[in-house]
């Protein structure tokens, strides 16, 4: 066939366009034809800036959506600290790190958080202006920024050099509608105990006072963080695209609610490594970024000695502290629940420990300053979490199909908290008692109740639903992975001029 026919096959530049046409031409080749496939040089032409509050709660999703991007043919490159790039090298995949200088010394934002935070919003817009220039003229022009909801001054960066910008948000749909009613003034702030026992908002659950979050009802805590959280919302609605770590079926009347009053919301979680989930990104088994060392081998050795759905695991992330007090009742609570636990406690907690819990727990007991969580939550000896309701820990917790015990630091925990509880009924939340204080009866009587009670099958059942609707959300053709997609698309047209 000397003169065979040859089709020249051109699809829209995007996987879920390339994909099928890919096959459709290997279908075309097989029955003799010549076929030549026309794709957009789009891993070097687009090029997608991401930028995190340096915070590993906010950087480890924010990771995670740019290797999803990174799938989609997307060049990325993840904007961090020194620090932070220090700590990450070797651990990430091929996503280029780009460390910027945020005005401050290693240990310093843990020294004063709320000073490093007002010197980072002074140094970090010129910062991400020079960089942006800096890529404007090399053969990999920025064509979106990609930034955490709570540096909205980066839209403002972004289009002052003629390109599109969209936040992240690291928090739950629910938070950020609880956030951004009181940042339009729908409910005063600090509540009046006294005068309101409750708020009540559009699509969201009525929240008691201690379902609010933190800053709510204590608005003298970490001021810097608070301004933060109301701040997010200066300029979100003049964003193209709005990117969220959920999934449409967690928060349904969130969403809907957000998308009818005009908000452009594509939730694309959980945005956690891809071999819990939908193993679609084969090397994708980490976040890529522990600031603290976990200790993998102790524990896993340890979990693995041990009964199918039979192991506490304890952990209040990386930055939740616990005071003296709370920290025996928790001790002792666990002691009495008979059951084998797994606490991690970092090393500036561990002089908060009883003296006598270890040489007391021995038998059933393991104490650790870190660990590898998403291994842990996905052991089959893990029957229970008792969290502090971060959202990371939430989402891990929920994809991994584990039941929690809801136990509530502060900012969006206290929310987080009365969702697992009252609307996923994935766990059971503790009770304080009128010093604030969840005694060893109260964390034992949650543990049994998660483990043991009447509830525990239902717990557990809802549990293994949301695991099955988050891996679905993410994987081929799911919510979150159509949304991602889109997204991809659509700044690819909006870059071309193809859509205003």
């Amino acid at each position: 066939m000397a003169n065979r026919s040859h089709v020249l096959v051109a699809p829209f530049p995007g996987a879920g366009h390339i994909n099928p046409m890919l096959q459709f031409s290997r279908r075309l080749v097989s029955k003799g034809l010549k076929v030549t496939f026309i794709i957009t040089k789009r891993s070097r032409e687009s090029h997608f800036l991401v930028l995190p509050l340096p915070l590993q709660g906010h950087i480890n999703p924010m990771l995670q959506f740019s290797k999803r991007l990174e799938s989609k043919g997307i060049k990325v490159t993840l904007i961090v600290t020194p620090y932070i790039a220090e700590s990450m090298q070797g651990q990430h995949s091929s996503i280029n790190l780009e460390p910027v200088f945020d005005g401050s010394k290693e240990g310093e934002m843990a020294a004063n958080i709320d000073k490093y935070f007002e010197r980072y919003k002074l140094i970090m817009p010129h910062s991400l202006s020079n960089l942006i220039d800096r890529y404007n003229v090399s053969e990999y022009p920025v064509k979106f920024l990609v930034y955490d909801s709570v540096l909205p001054w980066a839209l403002d960066v972004a289009r002052n050099k003629g390109i599109e910008g969209g936040p992240f948000f690291t928090q739950s749909c629910a938070v950020t509608a609880v956030l951004y009613h009181a940042a339009q003034g729908a409910f005063q702030v600090p509540v009046d105990e006294s005068d309101q026992a409750a708020v009540s908002l559009p699509s969201l659950e009525k929240l008691e006072l201690n379902d609010l979050p933190s800053f709510a009802t204590d608005a003298s805590s970490y001021p810097a963080i608070r301004e933060l959280l109301l701040g997010q919302f200066s300029n979100v609605l003049e964003a193209r695209w709005l990117i969220w770590n959920s999934f449409n079926e967690l928060e349904v009347e969130v969403v809907d609610w957000m998308r009818i009053n005009k908000w452009s919301i594509k939730p694309v979680g959980p945005m956690i490594p891809s071999m819990f989930l939908d193993k679609r990104l084969g090397d994708d088994k980490d976040y890529g970024l522990n600031l603290i060392k976990p200790n993998s081998d102790v524990c896993m050795k340890w979990l693995d000695s041990k009964e199918p759905g039979s192991v506490v695991y304890v952990s209040f992330g990386s930055l939740a502290a616990v005071g003296e007090e709370q920290m025996a009742e928790l001790a002792w609570g666990l002691k009495r629940s008979n059951r084998c636990f797994l606490w991690i406690v970092r090393e500036s907690e561990e002089s908060k420990l009883p003296r006598d819990l270890v040489k007391e727990t021995s038998g059933t007991g393991l104490i650790i300053k870190w660990c590898p969580q998403l291994q842990v939550l996905a052991h089959k000896s893990v029957g229970c979490f008792v969290t502090h309701c971060g959202w990371n820990s939430t989402l891990e917790a929920l994809s991994l199909g584990v039941p929690m015990v809801a136990m509530p630091q502060w900012t969006d925990q206290p929310t987080n908290a009365k969702y697992i509880t009252d609307v996923w009924r994935v766990g059971v939340r503790v009770k304080a008692n009128e010093k604030g204080i969840v005694t060893k009866e109260e964390v034992e009587r949650c543990i049994r109740e998660v483990l043991e009670s009447e509830r525990s099958n239902a717990i557990r059942g809802n549990s293994d639903k949301w695991r099955k609707l988050a891996k679905i959300a993410v994987d081929e053709g799911g919510s979150s992975d159509k949304n991602i997609e889109e997204f991809v698309a659509e700044v690819a047209c909006k870059s071309k001029g193809i859509i205003e």
